[in-house]
């Protein structure tokens, strides 16, 4: 028996974040970022609309990008002193994820972090709250997700927090929200969408209610993400609705090691002053992994049927997937990301020399193989790969050599 989970109610298109008006409840508390929402007057409207709605409203913000576990507890303490009946996260992906995990905390304060990270093992939320989830980038698509992120500085590692019980009750996909990403923003997140799109049509968890969505998915960020990165709104408007879509196929048919690989990499070399961004991570890594996961006859034949729906030719799957390879190559080059982590700058743009030594990438590489193949997307891969083969893959992805094995 398999399981599709959705937020019960979706609002999107322009204007929706106006949904606020009709919520009941008490007491709602908003959690939000680095202040692009205060700056572009989409927090003070959503503070505005939840009054309308006879709430008191409170604000948790300041919550940093790749949040904290630290974090997560400082905002479950403010929701018990404030005990709201409604939890709201707006913005990109790290104030929904935290918010998510807050959540959590907040209806269970005797659960730890190690609690909430085995995979969906965690008790029935909504005793104290419902969720609802604003999305501001077009890419994490956590608004619709069974999924958090949250980093564990302390071993500088990425843990995945999955269960259908953090999937929102309600998501709002307000273009509106979108219009306001720098470019790099656009292009990262963009590279995100089309990695979940992907990596959810080849998971072995894939099945015919997740599929149409990928597919579709995949066709719209192939026509919009660059046009929307070079400042086309109808296509930023558009990218906003296909990197939804591709959440709701992920959440439900799950992802791969592309997303395995990013988890650990993300903040490993954080001592080293920058952190791998978790879309350019996925962009490096995905052509990598496609040729790794092409040896698999089953995965081979849909990345064929990934190709056909992108109509790159090909007269068979083999040749589709080179093909496929080399369109997301072209797209990272005209988003202007680098093709692996040797060239990947702490400003995450291509340099000739990155921010990650090569000594240092291979003093750790072992230990980010073993955390990679623990990680809760690795699973649903099409083709699991040994320690060894997972070393040798971060290896093409750091010195951006073709996969062989």
């Amino acid at each position: 028996m398999a399981r599709f989970t959705l937020p019960r109610d979706l609002y999107h298109g322009k204007g929706a974040l106006e949904a606020l008006k009709t919520f009941e409840g008490k007491r709602a508390m908003i959690c939000v970022g680095g202040g692009s929402m205060k700056r572009f007057g989409f927090l003070d409207r959503a503070i505005e609309y939840l009054k309308e709605a006879g709430m008191e409203v409170e604000v948790f913000e300041g919550i940093e990008p790749d949040p904290s576990v630290e974090t997560v507890m400082k905002g479950a303490e403010a929701m018990l002193k404030f005990q709201p009946d409604w939890i709201v996260a707006m913005g990109g992906g790290s104030p929904i994820d935290a918010a998510k995990a807050m959540w959590i905390k907040y209806e269970y304060p005797e659960v730890t972090f190690e609690d909430m990270c085995k995979v969906f093992g965690l008790p029935k939320l909504r005793k104290k709250a419902h969720f609802c989830a604003i999305s501001s980038t077009s890419g994490t698509a956590t608004e619709v997700t069974a999924f958090s992120i949250i980093t564990n500085y302390a071993d500088r590692i990425k843990y995945p927090i999955a269960d259908f019980e953090i999937t929102p009750d309600v998501a709002i996909v307000d273009p509106d929200l979108a219009e306001t990403m720098p470019k790099k923003l656009v292009a990262h997140t963009g590279m995100d969408a089309i990695t979940h799109a992907i990596e959810s049509y080849v998971s072995t968890a894939n099945c015919d209610y997740t599929d149409p969505l990928a597919l579709y998915a995949i066709q719209m960020i192939q026509s919009d993400l660059v046009p929307s990165y070079n400042g086309d709104m109808a296509k930023r408007d558009s990218m906003h609705n296909a990197q939804c879509l591709a959440g709701m196929a992920f959440s439900n048919a799950l992802l791969g090691i592309v997303h395995s690989m990013a988890h650990k990499t993300g903040a490993a070399f954080e001592d080293y002053g920058a952190h791998i961004i978790h879309g350019a991570a996925n962009a490096m890594y995905l052509p990598k992994v496609i040729a790794f996961n092409a040896k698999d006859p089953a995965a081979l034949a849909r990345y064929g049927k990934i190709a056909d729906i992108m109509q790159l030719g090909g007269k068979d799957d083999k040749e589709k997937v080179q093909l496929l390879i080399k369109s997301l190559r072209k797209m990272n080059d005209d988003l202007n990301i680098p093709h692996c982590i040797k060239n990947y700058g702490a400003d995450s743009y291509p340099t000739e020399q990155g921010f990650v030594p090569e000594d240092v990438f291979l003093s750790r590489l072992h230990d980010i193989a073993v955390n990679a193949i623990a990680d809760a997307c690795t699973g649903s891969n099409p083709r699991q790969p040994s320690v060894e083969e997972m070393e040798k893959l971060l290896k093409c992805c750091y010195y951006d050599t073709e996969v062989d094995f």
